[in-house]
């Protein structure tokens, strides 16, 4: 038995019969209609990740070398020659460098402003629906949560009704109560691991992005000063 069925506590003759898919529609299907919400947050949530992590991995560039090639076209070519190699340049380090080289001509500081400004920009870019997902990492537990409370009223009123406490008057209700709360949970877990990745890899394209554009101001200081970078 694997340690999924193991988690989902799953029949072993289900597993085995019809498969590991199946058996997790057989498991859905008896967690009831608050299931549903969870499996839609699941999948919302998957599918922000993935154009996020798609869109970083796109935007992440090799920033040293890009610093290289825009100093050694300042030094061949000055600031029409780094717009250029900013210009054909993909990601957030690129377009910050070349908002900065744009207000050159107005001096130093106003290139530090446009830096500043247009960093704000790309960070928002590169944070785009991140509040989204950590809705969805919040919202499949409490889901989970809300079918296990429905579950126990369900089981309390068997009980009631029936007038006796037995086994099998209570089974459906707490059956109900713990699948939700499995597969809320396992949402979260899931979303929140992307959620963790993304975060890390937008702080280090952040952290690359203040670097470079330091180096930027040194070089153009440098350069104003009649002195190679």
């Amino acid at each position: 038995m694997t340690f999924l069925n193991m988690l989902l506590m799953l029949p072993q003759e289900v597993a085995s019969d019809e498969g590991m898919v199946n058996a997790l529609v057989v498991r859905f299907n008896e967690g009831g209609s608050y299931m549903w919400p969870v499996l839609i947050s699941l999948i919302i949530g998957l599918a922000i990740s993935f154009e996020r992590i798609i869109t970083l991995n796109r935007a992440d560039i090799n920033t040293r070398k890009f610093i290289v090639k825009v100093k050694g076209a300042l030094e061949g070519g000055g600031i029409t020659a780094a717009e250029e190699v900013c210009a054909g340049t993909r990601g957030p380090v690129a377009s910050v460098f070349q908002a900065g080289l744009l207000r050159h001509d107005e001096g130093i500081e106003a290139v530090e402003k446009a830096i500043v400004s247009y960093g704000s920009i790309e960070m928002s870019f590169l944070e785009r629906g991140l509040v989204w997902l950590s809705l969805f990492i919040s919202m499949a537990p409490m889901f989970g949560f809300l079918g296990t409370v429905v579950g126990m009223v369900e089981a309390f009123d068997a009980i009631e009704s029936a007038g006796d406490i037995s086994p099998s008057l209570v089974a459906g209700g707490i059956k109900v109560a713990l699948l939700t709360t499995v597969f809320g949970l396992i949402t979260a877990i899931i979303l929140q691991f992307f959620y963790n990745y993304i975060t890390s890899k937008i702080d280090r394209i952040v952290i690359d992005m203040e670097e470079a554009s330091l180096e930027l101001i040194d070089s153009l200081v440098l350069m104003q000063a009649g002195r190679p970078s």
